[in-house]
């Protein structure tokens, strides 16, 4: 009898354990991306698809910067990165081409510049009232504003969190690319979270950094195998996503000692799965004005910025996260 009670009581805790794991509901996500830009997009992307554990993967949605070509080239590559992580069914929707300002005229027109990508976004957002989707941005900003301009009930529904800036000081490649986006949204009643990136320094994504020999003595082999090659973006032939990952490294320049590229955009992925793996405050909006940055200490609109990110943790996260696939 005491037997049958000790089983009894396993049971009814592993069920207890279950069904507090089932109450834990995955992270809805739009990934929003200038895939094709250089390299840590594609890194990013990977990670995110090699962790539905715990995202929840409603689109991908694509942009152009000005690097890495037109908005076909950077579809493209994620095509590429989809098919590599095995997970070429999830939607990719084509966006903008051009800067919100370039676009904002056509917003009553049926067929826009980026329409596929926006009203993705705006259908995601609708979705379900009980969670907010986080709008995952590692490019510019201008699909995102362009929704909220086409529907401004999304705004307070959407935690967006965007990988960008060196603030407070200038320059940064996603924010350049479409500064009147970034400071629409600024504007907006949207949870806005700014993941710093701080070229050089150790308190942005720049410290998120992976070395020439960590690529080419861990990520070879890394993740699933598949049946039909995928053609990179410099040529060859690829079956998995590590081996994919090394050529992409094999046509970048690294940087310091010993030599290192950093991974900026997979750095937003990670805390937003994690937040212990960074450190966030809470800011009055301040807009960005002919190159500078603007503080408004008495706007009662607060953002958060991200900063002070754990390198290690990440890193090493991400390399687990493609072992265990």
């Amino acid at each position: 009898m005491k037997s049958y009670l000790i089983l009894l009581l396993v049971i009814l805790l592993a069920g207890c354990d279950a069904s507090k794991k089932k109450l834990t509901p995955k992270i809805r996500v739009v990934f929003d991306t200038d895939t094709n830009n250089e390299l840590d997009d594609q890194h990013a992307l990977a990670y995110l698809l090699f962790n539905q554990d715990v995202f929840k993967i409603e689109a991908i949605t694509i942009n152009t910067t000005s690097s890495g070509g037109n908005i076909e080239m950077q579809y493209a590559e994620a095509i590429r990165v989809l098919q590599l992580c095995n997970a070429d069914t999830l939607p990719v929707l084509k966006g903008a081409d051009q800067s919100f300002q370039q676009i904002v005229s056509t917003i009553d027109s049926a067929v826009y510049d980026g329409h596929e990508a926006v009203a993705r976004i705006i259908e995601e957002t609708h979705k379900r009232a009980t969670d907010k989707l986080v709008v995952l941005a590692v490019g510019k900003l201008t699909n995102v504003a362009f929704a909220v301009a086409k529907d401004s009930t999304i705004a307070d529904r959407i935690r967006l969190v965007w990988l960008g800036s060196n603030y407070p000081e200038p320059g940064e490649h996603n924010q350049n690319n479409d500064t009147t986006a970034m400071n629409y949204l600024l504007n907006k009643k949207i949870d806005f979270e700014m993941v710093t990136v701080r070229y050089g320094k150790t308190t942005g994504t720049s410290v998120v950094t992976i070395t020439k020999r960590e690529v080419g003595e861990v990520m070879p082999g890394l993740g699933p195998s598949i049946s039909k090659s995928v053609i990179g973006r410099h040529g060859g032939e690829f079956y998995c996503f590590g081996d994919y990952a090394v050529n992409l490294f094999e046509h970048i320049d690294y940087h310091g000692d010993p030599p290192a590229r950093s991974l900026f955009d997979m750095a937003a992925v990670a805390i937003v799965k994690n937040q212990e793996w960074a450190q966030v405050t809470a800011h009055p909006a301040p807009l960005f004005v002919n190159g500078e940055w603007i503080e408004r200490p008495d706007n009662v609109r607060q953002i958060k910025i991200w900063e002070n990110f754990n390198r290690d943790a990440i890193v090493q996260d991400f390399i687990e996260s493609l072992k265990k696939y």
